[in-house]
């Protein structure tokens, strides 16, 4: 995608055009969490194939739309749905929406994720907050030149995830009354899921759930000085050793069960994360 800058303003400059809301944090919806949009107020509803450079979403489970609004007394945009690189889109196009957030107005990106479970504490059903994680996708979304309007050649990615925002999601799951697990999220291309003897190497590797989505997304809100909060729901276990095999529907179902507790858990950190500006 080329003249990222001048496709993130067109794109912005649209969604101006459809509501006077000021968004200041960006909500990823992962699998399963779509519905927390429709709980959106005074919301503005764009799909995401009438904004301009806008991909559109082909993943079961995913709405295929921008929602923006207020929830829990903020302003916010939600993407209900999001890209994937094993989709076909390249790495600009599946960040592309979080450089439109920026764009927007907003501070911080809260990024949710459907995921499976490689530390053998964890089990399905489980939410984590993410510490950090580790890019096994084989690329990054800012390979190629660098567009300092954009952000700087070579960000700094030390604290990836904003660590006051992780103390926020652990106050807000406590006065939920549940404990959030802690750990890394390695990042992987997709679409297949892993073999036994990849999962062995990659929780070797440091990885405590594996999953497709959430690094490109989370190092090009970095890039853009966006304060980030990463929250998993583990889906199912992909330990290599005792791996039985998985099926997307099988991730649907889980992520559904889980649903009201992620979303209340959500909610609850909009309501107590400190406010920028």
């Amino acid at each position: 995608m080329e003249n990222i800058a001048a496709k993130v303003r067109e794109a912005a400059a649209y969604l101006k055009d459809q509501t006077d809301t000021s968004p200041s944090i960006g909500l990823i919806l992962g699998s399963g969490l779509g519905d927390l949009a429709d709980e959106i107020q005074n919301a503005v509803r764009v799909d995401y194939e009438s904004i301009p450079y806008f991909p559109v979403s082909t993943v079961e489970g995913h709405a295929g739309r921008l929602v923006i609004g207020e929830l829990q007394g903020r302003q916010v945009i939600a993407m209900q749905g999001r890209f994937h690189y094993y989709e076909g889109y390249s790495m600009q196009e599946v960040t592309f929406p979080v450089r439109v957030m920026k764009e927007l107005g907003a501070e911080s990106l809260i990024v949710t994720n459907a995921c499976g479970g490689m530390n053998p504490s964890f089990q399905p059903g489980d939410l984590m907050v993410i510490e950090d994680h580790i890019n096994q996708t084989g690329t990054n979304p800012l390979l190629g030149p660098n567009d300092e309007a954009l952000g700087p050649r070579f960000p700094d990615m030390s604290q990836a995830y904003n660590t006051e925002l992780k103390q926020t999601a652990v106050r807000a799951s406590e006065s939920l009354g549940f404990s959030l697990q802690k750990g890394v999220y390695l990042g992987i291309s997709g679409p297949t899921f892993m073999t036994a003897a990849e999962l062995i190497m990659l929780r070797r590797l440091g990885g405590d759930v594996v999953g497709m989505s959430t690094v490109p997304e989370v190092i090009v809100a970095n890039h853009a000085g966006l304060e980030v909060l990463g929250i998993s729901c583990i889906t199912d276990m992909a330990i290599g050793e005792e791996i039985e095999g998985v099926s997307h529907e099988e991730v649907m179902d889980t992520a559904t069960k889980t649903k009201p507790r992620f979303i209340s858990l959500v909610k609850e950190i909009l309501s107590i994360m400190p406010s920028r500006g």
